[in-house]
């Protein structure tokens, strides 16, 4: 007779199950002290964030194929290590956001925020600005510091309290350029903070005072308090139930609606801007009044002085003029009040301009609006692309686009027609954006052909509601 087998003791399955979890845990401490030692910058590590899920994946599995509820031990200790995720993730390839829920210290002259130990055990820094790759952009603006509370001191004592998030940003980089303005901080601020409903605080690194007033009515429809400036808060620590560091980035003047809180677009953008400056059209289709259908089409030329200039620009309002257009030429610097230009943008049915961050008043148009780009020569299409023709349709806008000849540009008195600016422009964009930029868009001035550009203008016509009733 075979002998009976008899199955393991229970006791001995419970010691090699410890052991498993034991190993496991200490190389998840091994890897943590490497990663802290040699890891600088170990935000916006998402492989980082991952091994740990996955560790902690394998804890779950080995817990529960022993069938034996965790000890008191090791349920704190797994609920400490879920405490300790990575703060700091990268929310796109533009930028990081970092947060921090429960006891956090913000003192701002620092660049540093103080947090609670459960909810960090090392250091992170970061620039709070969307262009994270940028070095340029990134040059002047000051890095903060997240870090639990000192070990051998008392944490930094609050001296104001609140009971609603920050959110803490830069307004450094290439602010002051109006592309830049809305596409690396004003969008991606509504993003971070537009779902508070305004009860939320804003804390300004690199601040400039005549950037918070250029903006101030922007600011306010999404914060009701007064903006505070990290660079001169002295040696205030704010208190906050909750911080945001870093601003999320979707897309060159857009939103995500599937990864934006409650859904939001960059419509639901557009509406907060006709909230914030009282413009009157939301859509660019006539009201239904009978002496409405007299109005004729406007026309906005964004006009510029120093460089991509129209040379021809009386003459291209002349035959715009003669196509039936009310025809206004404007334009915008860093001095322009915004509210009154945008009112003039929210006026127009067409909008036409050379490439260049005057375009960005595409954001006021009333939807149903045309924009026209001149796009420079230089093979530039894809710039063209990135920045205005891809984010027109999400504000419901139509798109056309005016390219540039060889006989348009002021290229060809500075240029034999065999340069390499004409036959190769591939060749001059290798060498980088300053020479790129320099050749093409600083060095460059524009004249078109009215006939061409009549055919353009008549297109922009045609594909709008209200020049269909005027001729009907």
């Amino acid at each position: 007779m075979k002998p009976l087998r008899t199955s393991p003791r229970p006791e001995a399955r419970r010691t090699g199950n410890a052991f498993i979890i034991a190993s496991m845990l200490l190389s998840l401490c091994i890897i943590s002290l490497i990663k802290a030692r040699y890891c600088a910058v170990p935000f916006g590590k998402l492989q980082e964030s991952a091994e740990l899920e996955l560790a902690m994946e394998a804890l779950r599995m080995v817990t529960a194929k022993r069938g034996d509820p965790a000890s008191k031990g090791e349920k704190e200790e797994l609920a400490a290590m879920d405490l300790k995720k990575p703060l700091c993730v990268e929310t796109s390839r533009r930028s990081d956001v970092c947060e921090a829920e429960g006891d956090v210290r913000v003192k701002g002259s620092w660049q540093t925020i103080f947090v609670h130990p459960s909810l960090a055990s090392q250091e992170w820094k970061m620039k709070p600005y969307a262009r994270k790759h940028d070095r340029p952009a990134l040059a002047h603006i000051k890095e903060w510091t997240i870090k639990p509370f000192p070990d051998q001191e008392p944490a930094p004592t609050c001296t104001e309290n609140y009971t609603i998030p920050a959110v803490v940003f830069s307004i450094g980089g290439y602010t002051g350029n109006l592309f830049h303005d809305f596409t690396d901080v004003l969008v991606p601020l509504f993003i971070t903070s537009h779902h508070f409903h305004g009860d939320v605080q804003f804390v300004i690194a690199d601040a400039k005072s005549w950037w918070l007033s250029k903006f101030s009515l922007i600011l306010k429809q999404l914060s009701k308090y007064e903006i505070i400036d990290a660079d001169n808060d002295q040696d205030v620590v704010r208190c906050f139930p909750r911080v945001i560091i870093g601003l999320n980035f979707h897309k060159e003047l857009g939103i995500d609606p599937a990864k934006a809180p409650n859904g939001y677009s960059i419509m639901d953008f557009k509406e907060m801007l006709r909230k914030a400056y009282g413009l009157e059209r939301p859509t660019a289709e006539p009201s239904g009044d009978q002496w409405d259908v007299r109005r004729k089409p406007r026309l906005l030329i964004i006009s510029r002085k120093s460089s991509r200039v129209f040379l021809n620009e009386r003459g291209m309002s002349d035959m715009a003029m003669s196509l039936g257009f009310d025809v206004r030429i404007a334009d915008p610097d860093v001095a322009t009040d915004l509210g009154k230009f945008a009112r003039l943008v929210n006026s127009a049915d067409v909008m036409i301009g050379v490439h260049g961050a005057g375009l960005t008043n595409i954001v006021f148009l009333p939807a149903g609006a045309v924009l026209i780009q001149v796009v420079p020569l230089g093979n530039l299409e894809w710039l063209a692309r990135d920045t205005f023709e891809n984010p027109s349709p999400d504000m419901q806008l139509k798109y056309l686009d005016y390219r540039i000849q060889a006989d348009e540009s002021t290229l060809s008195d500075q240029y034999p027609k065999d340069h390499p600016v004409f036959t190769d422009p591939q060749s001059i964009h290798k060498k980088g954006w300053n020479e790129l930029s320099r050749t093409y868009l600083e060095n460059q001035d524009v004249k078109p052909h009215l006939g061409r550009l009549r055919i353009t203008l008549l297109e922009a016509l045609n594909i709008m509601s209200h020049s269909r009733k005027m001729t009907q």
